[in-house]
């Protein structure tokens, strides 16, 4: 029996080990779902299977020249931090947004199965000359990407967020090989190897952003106001197509101070940052929020800076729930800060990228 039970033992012991080892397994939370990440909070503007171009220059993601030039800590970081003064907000729990790193990785992995992995780019010392390259880019560059005073038709390269993520080789290989099936063409056989080089200088000499100061997540308030002005009388708003309000129009009924409700569609990071005053966030995301908005034919502005599908869920969402007065701000809020309109938040005091 002795024997007997010896050999048995280590099977034994195999055995509740395998046991144990699959409770912890069973108990652990599911994988966070990279696809239903995804379409709750990117598809809306890069569209469904991260194709891009849904709602305002928001770029593919799953170009195969993009997936192989940025890796996944690049992808990561732009979810993190965003692209601030865009319409790309930042979507990590950091900076206010709603999602934790472990949902971020779930989203770039889905992005990663979309398409090839990402390629070792070779480094090299910097070789161009940046007073060039800025006068290649206005000629070659400008009329898609805009400048720091204006904005183009395509992803903004002087972002200071991009250009913390963006090495120099990520920079010159985007540069030669482009982002094709997208608008972005290669350059490889239209510059010279100085000429992309003399780009990459430019590029990496523009302002970068910092990480941020404070550690801790910022928390917004619960109880914030509803209403702008309660005893103000109601506007008399004219909308376009019977749905687009004018900045103008709101611009002064803030000024009068009359009775509304705005809300800001972003991220709620993008509310932090900056926002018409007494907008309360609401993001295009958890409309369930507009629970608490008085049904009583208050006028109630929405705005985003796409400048319309964000701030269009919202105005769709309350109208299902039959609100009377509703309305877009029809140039979203990155042209209400361009025009010098009032702001509060963090960064209402900073001049804004023209």
């Amino acid at each position: 029996m002795r024997r007997v039970w010896s050999g048995a033992l280590p099977v034994l012991v195999a055995w509740l080990a395998l046991c144990l080892w699959a409770r912890s397994v069973a108990a652990q939370p599911p994988p966070e779902d990279g696809k239903a990440l995804y379409s709750r909070y990117c598809q809306l503007c890069h569209a469904r299977g991260g194709t891009g171009y849904a709602a305002d220059r928001a770029p593919s993601l799953v170009s195969a020249m993009f997936l192989t030039a940025a890796n996944d800590a690049f992808i990561a970081r732009g979810i993190r931090f965003g692209r601030p003064g865009t319409a790309m907000a930042a979507y990590g729990k950091g900076r206010g947004g709603p999602l934790d790193e472990p949902q971020i990785s779930a989203i770039v992995a889905y992005l990663r199965a979309l398409g090839p992995r990402a390629i070792a780019l070779p480094e090299r010392e910097p070789a161009g000359d940046g007073p060039r390259g800025a006068a290649l880019y206005a000629q070659k560059c400008r009329s898609c990407h805009g400048a720091p005073n204006e904005v183009g038709k395509a992803p903004q390269l002087y972002n200071p967020e991009f250009l913390a993520a963006a090495t120099p080789a990520f920079l010159r290989h985007s540069i030669l090989h482009g982002r094709p099936p997208t608008r972005m063409p290669a350059f490889e056989r239209r510059l010279s190897a100085a000429q992309v080089d003399d780009l990459v200088a430019w590029l990496t000499s523009l302002p970068k952003a910092t990480p941020p100061s404070s550690p801790s997540a910022p928390v917004i308030p619960d109880d914030l106001p509803l209403l702008r002005h309660p005893e103000g009388k109601q506007p008399e708003f004219t909308l376009r197509e019977g749905r687009f309000v004018s900045a103008e129009q709101v611009k002064q009924a803030l000024a009068a101070q009359q009775r509304f409700i705005v809300i800001d569609a972003r991220s709620p990071s993008d509310w932090l940052q900056f926002r018409i005053p007494g907008a309360l966030p609401i993001p295009y995301y958890e409309t369930a929020k507009l629970e608490r908005i008085p049904n009583d034919g208050t006028w109630i502005v929405a705005y985003c800076a796409c400048p319309h599908h964000a701030s269009g869920e919202v105005v769709d969402a309350l109208r299902k729930r039959n609100y009377p007065h509703t309305a877009v701000l029809d140039e979203g809020i990155l042209f209400w800060r361009q025009q010098g309109y009032p702001i509060e938040g963090e960064a209402a005091g900073k001049a804004p990228a023209r």
